[in-house]
């Protein structure tokens, strides 16, 4: 991983069944990453969903996307 890359950390179960219902949203209206995508870490598969954390000055960005 590279030092300017955000992080990207895979989602247990647990925390995508809270996720979604604080979000209110079904799992096919999160944005997507393809499955290729370099950044993503190892074991990935079709329809987990990656949290991603971008530092932007102090405060850390919070991201979700779903492999496709």
């Amino acid at each position: 991983m590279h030092t300017l890359q955000p992080k990207h950390s895979k989602l247990k179960k647990e925390e995508l069944e809270a996720l979604l219902k604080k979000l209110n949203v079904a799992l096919s209206q999160l944005p997507k990453i393809n499955q290729e995508d370099p950044g993503l870490p190892e074991n990935c598969e079709v329809g987990d969903v990656i949290k991603i954390e971008r530092k932007l000055n102090d405060k850390i960005n919070i991201y979700y996307r779903i492999v496709v």
